[in-house]
């Protein structure tokens, strides 16, 4: 059994003491949004007691209270708050989300392999979607969706693409032409790096 399908399971089954009534997701998590989003969010996996509880991607956790706060402000999502309704009343507008990876991996780190083995998922949404901007949270999305456009010959390496908070570039004419990415918003990264969330609005 893949490394990622032990952790989400067992997760699932012990739970974390102040979820103990829930009935955890413990599967993949898809991306979710507009289907005519021109906005794609793009983050690194679900958090083992936020999606991989909920089976919303960025729901249950304090990144995800982050993300959704700020495109609250940015009129790109109903409601204030966001507790007991990440499986239903949330609706994005202009905006998709998804991960990387599409499982919670131990510790948050996913391994290479794990990363390619969900990129089939990332590249559809794109096919689909089409929007005009992406915007990574955090490096391995960043290098995650490079690696896509290096395949697809739209760039020839990821070198010159190098990631940091606001970092941003044009590609190529055409879908995604815009790419900018920013540091995970976890409670402690925005905290240590200034991240705030005119960082996602910015993004629009």
């Amino acid at each position: 059994m893949p490394r990622l399908v032990k952790y989400r399971e067992k997760v699932a089954r012990e739970k974390r003491r102040a979820y103990r009534e829930w009935e955890y997701w413990g599967r993949g998590v898809p991306g979710f949004g507009d289907p005519n989003a021109q906005l794609f969010i793009l983050g690194l996996a679900p958090a083992a007691h936020g999606a991989n509880r909920t089976g919303r991607v960025f729901t249950g956790d304090r990144s995800g209270d982050f993300l959704y706060k700020a495109l609250h402000q940015a009129g790109l999502r109903e409601f204030s708050r966001l507790r007991r309704i990440a499986r239903m009343g949330l609706r994005l507008h202009n905006v998709y989300v998804a991960a990387a990876v599409r499982c919670a991996p131990p510790a948050n780190k996913p391994l290479p392999r794990e990363v390619l083995s969900c990129r089939g998922y990332l590249r559809r949404e794109l096919e689909l979607l089409r929007p005009a901007a992406v915007l990574a949270l955090g490096k391995i999305a960043w290098d995650a969706y490079l690696e896509i456009l290096k395949q697809d010959g739209k760039i020839s390496s990821r070198a010159a693409y190098k990631f940091a908070h606001g970092a941003e570039a044009e590609i190529a004419p055409g879908p995604a032409a815009s790419f900018s990415g920013c540091t995970i918003p976890a409670k402690q990264k925005h905290r240590r790096r200034g991240a705030s969330p005119n960082d996602v609005r910015g993004s629009r």
